[in-house]
């Protein structure tokens, strides 16, 4: 199974991804994990995305592309994959269209997970973080409120600068006008699932998971 996971901050993408990846038994592969993975590994892509990343500046396309052709050529990803956070814009769309064609990758599933942006605003404004370990909690589901001590080890818990409102408008806004291209860049194919993703994250992942079925029977 090789699916493409969309969705806007906030979404709960990240999760939904993980979930689908332990239940179909591929890897859960993310821009971020892709990106660290190549500058671990000491590759020549991976010098070069790591000297743009150390002075705080955004890989280019270019180089984004060689890493995702390079993992996804990979025996890692051999059995199929869970690709989050790539495409982000058409011309990456069409790169990887490139790159399933090289790979003679023909059956994919486009999994859109959509909410509306007031509720993505109020889930984003009640998030708190743990600064120690990243570790994310919910205000009103877990209790806490802005500077209680984690409850795993004990750091004040803090309202990130990007999840604050006008921030997380921005985000949307700019999410919406590069991903919606890409989303019917993949509709005109008929491969777009979409998925509402208000509900409770079992929910969720049981709506995907039936799309999926439906989607690819065995």
């Amino acid at each position: 199974m090789r699916v493409l996971i969309f969705g806007p901050p906030g979404v709960g993408k990240g999760t939904q991804a993980k979930i689908l990846s332990e239940e179909l038994g591929v890897p859960h592969i993310s821009t971020g994990d892709m990106l660290r993975a190549a500058a671990a590994g000491g590759t020549d892509l991976g010098r070069k995305a790591k000297a743009i990343m150390d002075t705080g500046n955004l890989v280019p396309d270019d180089i984004m592309i060689g890493i995702v052709r390079e993992v996804l050529a990979s025996a890692r990803a051999a059995r199929g994959f869970i690709l989050d956070g790539f495409p982000r814009t058409l011309p990456q769309a069409k790169a990887l269209s490139r790159i399933f064609e090289d790979l003679h990758i023909r059956e994919f599933a486009v999994v859109d997970i959509s909410v509306d942006d007031d509720e993505i605003i109020r889930r984003l404004s009640n998030r708190l973080v743990c600064l120690k370990d990243g570790r994310i909690f919910n205000a009103d589901t877990d209790g806490l409120a802005m500077g209680a001590p984690c409850p795993l080890c004990g750091t004040p818990l803090t309202h990130r600068d990007d999840d604050k409102e006008q921030t997380v408008r921005e985000r949307l806004k700019v999410y919406h006008s590069t991903t919606a291209p890409v989303i019917h860049y993949y509709t005109v194919s008929g491969a777009v699932l979409s998925v509402d993703g208000t509900g409770p994250v079992d929910a969720v992942s049981r709506a995907i998971r039936l799309m999926l079925r439906d989607s690819h029977p065995t």
